[in-house]
């Protein structure tokens, strides 16, 4: 075993200049220490008419111009009292829309305070989430019904165009969960991503709302592919600069953390599908679940994205791909 974990770390290497220069970025471009619990709101200009607000639960995508403000996600609801302050300081125009990209409290918190007056045209959302936020007849819904998706869609794409721009609502089926999308802003050239990245630790995979490990990586891919890098420097010194200070390239708004840029996006993929990899080689060594938690399939990036405790821990991560990994192969569990 020792043997496939060494093999596994080699593919791994480090964590790029890259994405250490842009966590600095993040934090000298004014926004400060982003803080998740809705106590501090930190803004951070992503694009002339794009903002990411940040420390209000998820990170919210804002879309600004002529035709209102456009909002991707709201954040939880204890923070949308300064994320409304927030908003009014960046445009006087009204909030025309809000999409969600997923149920998750979060994302979603937001969406009754901020979505209040005749101003808004919709929320809009795939119908899972409606779904996930709202409840059969007769049970208590987990949401209040004015904090729920108006305008839902079950396609793979949805899209509109505000503010001289065309907007890309795409669904990422079985990813996060069942009711994920992306969102793309063609002009910005920014991909708003949810929670099928994040930034702060590995990707929670839902398994109880209909998220997959294989649905996950295929988001990640969808987010590769949409988003390029950097265009070359013209005039760059002898022996080029580090890709991190080229100018241009596809933003990516994770849901929690820093600012990803393509390169960042294939690294994130490269740690989950290796992880997958490993995990899948050991079920089919017969490790039970246990054993394989063991062995620390993911210990190489423990230090950056692992936990111990709290409500999203590395265990957890091992244990959702092992569950994954075994409904997706009809296999039976030994834990």
């Amino acid at each position: 075993m020792s043997s496939v974990l060494n093999t596994v770390t080699t593919r791994i290497g480090a964590w790029t200049i890259s994405a250490i220069l842009g966590v600095i970025v993040f934090f000298s471009a004014g926004t400060g220490s982003a803080q998740q619990d809705g106590a501090e709101v930190e803004v951070l200009q992503v694009r002339p008419n794009f903002y990411m607000i940040a420390g209000a639960g998820g990170n919210i995508g804002v879309q600004i111009g002529p035709d209102g403000v456009l909002l991707v996600n709201t954040g939880t609801r204890e923070a949308s009292g300064e994320v409304l302050a927030a908003i009014q300081k960046l445009s006087k125009e009204p909030i025309r829309y809000i999409i969600n990209t997923s149920a998750d409290a979060d994302v979603v918190g937001g969406n009754a305070a901020l979505s209040k007056g005749r101003s808004v045209l919709g929320v809009m959302a795939h119908e899972n989430v409606l779904k996930a936020m709202s409840a059969p007849s007769g049970q208590a819904s987990p949401f209040p019904t004015d904090a729920w998706p108006n305008e839902t869609f079950y396609e793979n794409r949805r899209y509109l165009y505000l503010n001289d721009e065309g907007i890309e609502i795409l669904h990422q089926p079985a990813a996060h969960t069942d009711g994920d999308a992306v969102v793309f802003f063609r002009r910005s050239d920014v991909v708003v991503a949810g929670h099928v990245l994040d930034d702060t630790r590995f990707p929670v995979i839902d398994l109880a709302r209909g998220g997959s490990i294989q649905g996950e990586i295929d988001a990640l891919n969808r987010l590769i592919a949409l988003a390029i890098p950097p265009g070359p420097f013209l005039g760059a010194p002898q022996g080029g600069i580090a890709m991190s200070e080229m100018p241009g390239g596809t933003e990516v708004v994770p849901g929690r953390g820093r600012v990803y840029r393509q390169l960042d996006v294939v690294e994130y993929r490269d740690m989950v599908v290796i992880i997958r990899d490993t995990i899948e080689y050991m079920i089919d060594q017969k490790m039970t679940l246990d054993q394989i938690k063991a062995a620390a399939p993911a210990k190489a990036w423990d230090p950056r994205f692992g936990a111990t405790s709290g409500s999203w821990t590395t265990n957890q991560f091992v244990e959702a791909i092992y569950e994954s990994l075994m409904n997706e192969n009809g296999k039976s569990r030994e834990r």
